[in-house]
């Protein structure tokens, strides 16, 4: 019979860290959408802004002149400083977008997020249509009712400031 010091004494070890490469995917069967959406909405600001600092940095004449006569045959762009400063970011943007998704923390709380949006009971069409024309009904009346209000508001206060009809 072992006593509860014996038992407090005795030391559990936790299993080690599981051991992932830089480019293994942390639970990938599960939150594939969500994943998806957040990828690809974050590749866009990045495709943006990478666009924006392209913009910018062709404005310097050094950074604008190609470096070889030739163009990339499918996209059409020379290689000029500027377009492959903007492309490295670019890719170790994609890099950084992929390895953050990849965190445990991050990834549990996009899957947590997917298996919430499956437990929402979505609306038919029709219920969708009805709403819709509710608050556009609500959203014109209020605004006349604003404007109404706003007429004759500005008449009194005139009316009172200025003595004028």
């Amino acid at each position: 019979m072992t006593t509860t010091k014996e038992i407090q004494s005795q030391t559990v070890t936790p299993p080690p860290p599981e051991r992932r490469g830089w480019f293994a995917p942390y639970r990938e069967d599960q939150g594939r959408h969500v994943r998806m959406a957040a990828f690809w909405s974050t590749a866009f600001f990045l495709i943006f802004g990478c666009r924006f600092l392209h913009d910018i940095l062709i404005q310097t004449p050094v950074l604008r002149d190609p470096l070889v006569a030739t163009r990339i045959p499918v996209v059409g762009v020379s290689l000029s400083p500027a377009f492959l400063i903007t492309f490295l970011l670019f890719g170790g943007g994609m890099i950084l977008i992929y390895r953050w998704q990849q965190r445990p923390k991050v990834a549990d709380l996009l899957i947590d997020t997917e298996a919430e949006l499956r437990k929402v009971t979505w609306p038919k069409g029709t219920e969708v249509w009805n709403a819709s024309l509710v608050v556009i009904v609500s959203v014109v009346l209020l605004g006349l009712f604003l404007a109404l209000a706003d007429a004759i508001l500005f008449r009194l206060m005139r009316y009172l400031i200025l003595g004028l009809s």
